[in-house]
């Protein structure tokens, strides 16, 4: 996923602070803040570096700039970049941690779902503080990425 252009997603601004449901069927950007939950179940959602997200999050596919302290569930990817401090559990069939973000919870890769009869589902996938993964079959990755380690 690419950083969007503002005319393709709706726009939650700075200034604004939203308590509650937040559903849509339509991709999100929010560099506001969120208190909640957000349902994006076909669509995606960005948290822009200046987002603060209190919730949990389901959709399609999840990027975070911001701060993030919530469950993920994203049904195609989700991507954590340098600027990101998440906490809490991801469930993803794809991940990419940029290196110097913060992540402490758990990763849940889920098996692709077979689109045809004849394709084969893609081999288990390895979890490391810089990559992108493919989609394996019910791994579960526990790791804590903290840019203050050094390493």
């Amino acid at each position: 996923m690419e950083t969007p252009k503002t005319a393709e997603f709706a726009h939650i601004g700075k200034s604004v602070i939203i308590k509650g449901e937040l559903s849509g069927s339509e991709d999100l950007y929010v560099d506001g803040q969120v208190e909640g939950s957000i349902e994006l179940a076909g669509n995606r959602l960005i948290i822009g570096p200046h987002g603060q997200v209190r919730a949990s999050v389901n959709a399609k596919g999840v990027i975070v700039q911001g701060k993030l302290d919530g469950n993920i569930r994203a049904s195609e990817r989700a991507e954590l970049t340098k600027s990101a401090i998440a906490v809490g559990d991801i469930v993803t069939q794809r991940i990419a941690i940029e290196e110097g973000a913060y992540f402490k919870g758990k990763v849940d890769i889920q098996k692709e779902t077979v689109k045809s009869e004849g394709a084969k589902p893609v081999p288990a996938a390895t979890a490391s503080a810089v990559a992108s993964s493919a989609a394996a079959s019910a791994a579960t990755v526990a790791m804590k990425i903290n840019p203050s380690d050094g390493k």
